[in-house]
């Protein structure tokens, strides 16, 4: 395991390389700052997504659409360190057991506060909630504007890529996908 000596060092080393006086004022500090930083942008390797999901409440008969739509949120992208950064729409039909709409917004969290790609944090979110879950169906879109897109490369600033995972009957009915887009947007 790195310490973190070892780590604020590897900063220090990466100034050298774009500064050649990491040691003047401005820069002094930054390995310890950027280590500090690091510890809260990638605190989901410190979160269980078991832990996060454990606390479930009985359903009291409900079987419809559990939404909760707009969780901002933001990641790096492992490719470039760039950060990105959107907002998801998570959603399940449950079986017997509802949880904490909290919860919902901090499984987003746990994945997006990672060295991450999209795609990776929309399938995650989604198979959490079918094993932790098991309901009838799940569903997460995103939608996130990339550092890596804007900053660098094709510099496109207004782009905002889409993804999603449809479980259960999400991925096999449509008309679960279709009353789910709708609340969507009417949540907007």
């Amino acid at each position: 395991m790195t310490t973190r000596e070892e780590a604020e060092h590897a900063v220090f080393t990466l100034l050298k390389y774009l500064d050649s006086d990491p040691k003047r004022e401005g820069l002094a500090d930054t390995p310890r700052r950027v280590i500090e930083s690091w510890e809260e942008v990638f605190a989901g390797y410190h979160s269980d997504a078991e832990t996060i999901l454990q606390a479930t409440f009985n359903a009291e008969g409900y079987d419809g659409i559990v939404l909760l739509s707009n969780i901002e949120f933001h990641s790096t992208c492992e490719h470039h360190l760039q950060p990105f950064s959107g907002r998801a729409h998570v959603a399940y039909i449950p079986v017997d057991r509802i949880v904490g709409i909290s919860k919902l917004a901090r499984i987003v969290d746990h994945h997006a506060l990672r060295l991450q790609n999209q795609e990776r944090i929309t399938n995650d979110v989604a198979n959490d909630l079918v094993n932790h879950l098991n309901p009838l169906g799940a569903a997460v879109i995103v939608q996130a504007s990339h550092g890596c897109m804007r900053c660098r490369g094709v510099r496109k600033q207004n782009a905002i890529m889409t993804t999603s995972a449809m479980r259960g009957v999400f991925f096999d009915k449509q008309e679960a996908r279709n009353e789910l887009m709708q609340l969507i947007e009417n949540s907007s």
